[in-house]
């Protein structure tokens, strides 16, 4: 989870051109339903599902551009771009680049296992043992941290996220980054809770296995990714390069933040590659997408099915190497979402059956769209998950509601505010983005935009868990 700081006006909207699209014509009375049909993660029983319009949700959330693809009977059924690149810049195209992101994640985990496949790398050894350039400094008496603890976030290592380095800034290498060294503008990666245990979610876990990969292959990971999983899957506009070249930034999308301003001098660089430095576009995931889903079904060379399979098993909190798992049989699904400065992505497939889609953005606001035409897929191709809940509330009164005023602290991934309007209490995890919370039981609440609990162990009270997807993580009253 991140907090974004910036509010401003929105500047982009007259350039908007709707739509801008390249679909084949007998998906477009689909096109057309999932563009009026956004809807929400959650609904408050006996009330109709709100819906609301992909293009109003854009305005509204000052998201400039959006770009999606769509898999059906295991092939790309469509893609389709809306919006525009930047103030002054041409539309977005099904084949305009976007950062994935934490996105990077998954791809990075495949090519991990195709290096498992081909013995290269050992899944369950010390990693210590088989990194060369660099070792993780021993603690909790010594205990080794596997490949496959890295892959799941069980490794108990820090480092939640990286916030990227600025165009004009100095970029550190990837032993600078592991170590948090100058210019890394990051802590060092350490172990902070024994290895095997709780779920910890680390970038700078998939940062090791970057170098760990670098090791075992000698080669530089963008040559490893391009040669074992790019080229194979036919991703031809994905790359690994950090920072970007001038083609690439001539077919960006660039980066804006939550009041859809685009930031000085465009995107980021992400000199952790595995973590979070891919750019592609939504047609190449669908292609992941789809070699993820060849794999498991044992119709692909390049994954045999035992390590597809065994890359789709949870290890823990419904995470599995690579990717958020949910479901079971039909319903059985893997994803992963994405979020860089000025970028906000969701990637989602079924193992089973051929089905998903992924959706980008370049805007800062832009997980709440892509989550919401997510849905929109989700209701119009009659998918048996991602569709919205419906949760009955209970009143909140306006002594509770003050109670639970504040700013609270979430170690190591940021905060969120409580505030009170109308008598009800706000919650506010993205300046200028605040939701009202509602109330399911004593201590429990929800809002309609995500899936998202707050807990509280008591009330009123300073302290509790705030659950969303595989996070299930403390939260503390600060002063």
């Amino acid at each position: 989870m991140t907090r974004f700081h910036r509010i401003a006006t929105w500047p982009v909207l007259a350039a908007l051109a709707f739509p801008v699209a390249a679909a084949a014509t007998d998906n477009a009375h689909r096109i057309a339903s999932i563009e009026r049909g956004l809807r929400p993660a959650q609904a408050l029983a006996g009330a109709p599902v709100p819906l609301s319009t992909l293009e109003g949700e854009m305005h509204r959330l000052h998201v400039p551009g959006l770009s999606i693809a769509v898999i059906d009977g295991g092939r790309l059924a469509w893609a389709k771009g809306y919006g525009v690149v930047g103030p002054g810049g041409g539309p977005v195209t099904p084949e305009t680049l976007f950062q994935a992101a934490s996105i990077s994640k998954p791809v990075a985990a495949f090519g991990a296992m195709t290096l498992v496949q081909s013995g290269k790398l050992d899944l369950h050894a010390d990693i210590n043992t088989q990194l060369r350039s660099w070792k993780l400094p021993a603690a909790f008496g010594g205990a080794p941290v596997s490949p496959l603890q890295l892959l799941s976030h069980t490794g108990g290592l820090n480092v939640s996220g990286f916030p990227g380095y600025a165009p004009g800034m100095p970029v550190p290498t990837v032993l600078q980054v592991l170590d948090g060294a100058a210019p890394a503008n990051t802590a060092p990666v350490r172990m902070t809770s024994p290895p095997g245990g709780a779920w910890q979610y680390s970038g700078g876990g998939y940062t090791v296995l970057q170098q760990l990969m670098i090791d075992v292959a000698g080669q530089p990971f963008e040559t490893i990714m391009q040669t074992r999983v790019l080229a194979p899957l036919g991703m031809p506009s994905s790359t690994f390069s950090q920072p970007a070249s001038a083609a690439i930034l001539g077919k960006a999308a660039l980066p804006h933040d939550s009041a859809g301003t685009p930031y000085a001098g465009g995107p980021s660089t992400y000199p952790e590659l595995a973590a979070a430095g891919m750019w592609t576009t939504p047609s190449d995931l669908a292609r992941f997408v789809i070699g993820v889903q060849a794999s498991a079904a044992g119709r692909s060379k390049v994954l045999t099915q035992e390590n597809a399979r065994r890359m789709l098993a949870a290890v823990r909190n419904d995470y599995a190497l690579g990717f958020e798992t949910a479901g079971s049989g039909a319903a059985a699904s893997f994803a992963h979402g994405g979020s860089n400065r000025g970028y906000q992505n969701y990637l989602f497939g079924y193992v089973d059956g051929g089905r998903g889609a992924v959706v980008m953005t370049n805007g800062d606001a832009g997980d709440e769209v892509a989550r919401a035409t997510m849905r929109a897929i989700a209701a119009e191709y009659g998918w048996p998950s991602y569709q919205t809940v419906l949760r009955a509330a209970v009143p909140i009164d306006a002594v509770m509601a003050q109670q639970m005023t504040g700013k609270y602290a979430i170690p190591g991934l940021g905060d969120f505010d409580i505030t009170v309007q109308d008598g009800q209490p706000m919650f506010w995890i993205k300046a200028g983005q605040g939701e009202r919370l509602y109330r399911q039981s004593a201590t429990r609440f929800f809002v309609l935009s995500q899936q998202l609990e707050l807990r509280f162990d008591a009330l009123p009270g300073d302290t509790g868990q705030i659950v969303a997807g595989p996070f299930d993580v403390r939260f503390r009253r600060v002063p």
